[in-house]
């Protein structure tokens, strides 16, 4: 589905518009948009509204062909709420209704001229977002490895937005496509067998994206793994015949002197759970236990397309788990890169013993921030549902600082996170009377356990840790990868530059 900005004035009216369809926006309280009035020169959408074949209430929608005075095929009413000024929730509704329509309709390009400007506490970038987010979604498809492919969805392949021709508007749109691409990999990444998506898919798949986009890349192997001594990370690997693949991609948009900020993703490619196995229902989803990596891929796509020019690195710790003779067993300890040595109680908190190699290695760069994506713990569902991702850092200035900016990235563009606590009462739950540290904690608050355990890697810069084991994938009727955080991290990097 393709985008663009079509502005609309004196000379050039919404009314003389020639489209297959223009979306336009009344209320429950019997009001009509702008752009619905200027449409209703004979009465007929005023018509409409009083018979109460349409109520105006956010997300109803009434499709009516030849109206008078418009020069579009269609015109479509959608309801936006109580009154003039929308919300955000019933503006969102009401594009997903007007996109669910264009999607059934003989016609190949339509325009949605609800009130963006208007959205309660948003602006016209946060609308236009949301239009090509809800477009794009509809036109998903996860068919890529069926035999036989789903029919071609039918309807609107072009979507106007009736908005000012601005700059700030230009931006908006060009930004949003370019999440909608990052997302649309994350998802691919995610939903893809693991059989297919291996670490060594996932490190040709940065590979591409360093062609693309002129990203440098390296890809680490398990000579180089051993020899940076990342025995934690390595242990993981033990059981699998997939090779471990470590990858770090650079996106140098930045001055040569300004610290990145560097993305660490969680590349699990299978969970069996290792010796610790999984339970048998639900295991295939664990396939998904890569989309930390599949995020940061995805987030590297979107601002390689907008050309940001800031400083990013991106660093995933890639790898199967696996049990086998050759498998790392409850009770082994392993040294990590810093040289902590932790005790593996339990084979399935694997997540945490290769991210906290990575944030040792992310030292190197010496970073103005790390923030590190995962899918950490089923206790964060628990916790959080599918609705917020967990965000957990140290507790000081700096720290909250950097909170503020994800939350608030995450707010902007509706991929939202919430903070939940970490500190010393979570790291006493991890000793050990045999190593460093123990791999799980003592029962209870087993998502703030596993942040805690990852906050010992992290001492020597600003960091934040994202576990989106709620928010990554959906199961059930919808099952399938959501492309988050992939809006929250490109936002959270735009609004540093």
């Amino acid at each position: 589905m393709d985008f663009s900005i079509k502005a609309f004035d004196a000379k050039n009216t919404i009314a003389s518009a020639k489209t297959g369809c223009i979306a336009v926006a009344v209320f429950e309280n019997k009001k009509l948009s702008p752009a619905a009035k200027a449409l209703d020169s004979a009465g007929e959408i005023t018509a409409a509204l009083k018979s109460g074949d349409i109520t105006g209430k956010a997300g109803t929608s009434l499709l009516l062909r030849g109206l008078k005075g418009a020069a579009a095929e269609r015109v479509l009413l959608v309801g936006l709420g109580a009154d003039e000024a929308a919300g955000e929730k019933s503006f969102a509704s009401g594009v997903q209704a007007a996109i669910k329509v264009f999607s059934t309709l003989g016609a190949a390009d339509a325009i949605i001229a609800l009130p963006m400007e208007e959205v309660k506490e948003r602006d016209a970038a946060w609308a236009i977002r949301t239009v090509v987010q809800a477009g794009r979604e509809s036109i998903y498809r996860t068919d890529s490895q069926k035999s036989k492919k789903d029919p071609a969805p039918a309807g609107v392949k072009k979507v106007a937005l009736a908005v000012a021709n601005n700059a700030a508007n230009k931006l908006a749109l060009s930004q949003a496509v370019a999440i909608a691409n990052g997302m649309e990999l994350t998802k691919d990444l995610g939903n893809l067998s693991a059989n297919v998506c291996t670490p060594t898919y996932l490190a040709n798949t940065a590979k591409k994206l360093a062609k693309d986009f002129g990203f440098d890349v390296e890809i680490l192997d398990r000579k180089q793994l051993e020899a940076l001594k990342m025995g934690s990370f390595l242990s993981v690997t033990n059981g699998s015949e997939q090779p471990p693949k470590f990858i770090v991609l650079k996106h140098k948009g930045g001055k040569a002197k300004d610290a990145p900020v560097v993305l660490v993703g969680k590349g699990i490619t299978f969970d069996t759970g290792g010796i610790s196995i999984k339970a048998g229902p639900g295991m295939d989803e664990m396939k998904y236990d890569m989309c930390g990596a599949a995020s940061v891929l995805g987030t590297f796509r979107a601002i390689g397309e907008m050309g940001l020019k800031s400083n990013v690195i991106g660093v995933i710790a890639a790898c199967e788990n696996m049990p086998s003779g050759r498998a790392t067993k409850p009770g082994d300890i392993v040294s990590s890169m810093n040289g902590l040595t932790i005790e593996i109680l339990n084979t399935d908190a694997e997540g945490r013993l290769v991210l906290c190699d990575a944030l040792t290695y992310a030292e190197r760069f010496n970073p103005a921030a790390v923030i590190d994506i995962a899918t950490l713990t089923g206790a964060c569902i628990v916790a959080l549902g599918h609705h917020n991702s967990g965000l957990f850092t140290r507790d000081d200035d700096a720290h909250n600082a950097l909170a503020a900016e994800l939350l608030a990235a995450g707010k902007a563009t509706g991929d939202t996170a919430w903070r939940l606590p970490i500190g010393e009462q979570y790291n006493e739950q991890l000793k050990s009377n045999f190593a460093d540290l123990a791999n799980i904690g003592s029962p209870g608050g087993a998502s703030c356990t596993a942040a805690a355990f990852l906050e010992n890697f992290t001492r020597k810069y600003n960091w934040a840790h994202l576990d989106i084991a709620g928010t990554a994938w959906k199961s059930g009727g919808a099952k399938g990868a959501t492309g988050r955080p992939v809006p929250l991290l490109t936002n959270f990097l735009i609004n540093r530059v």
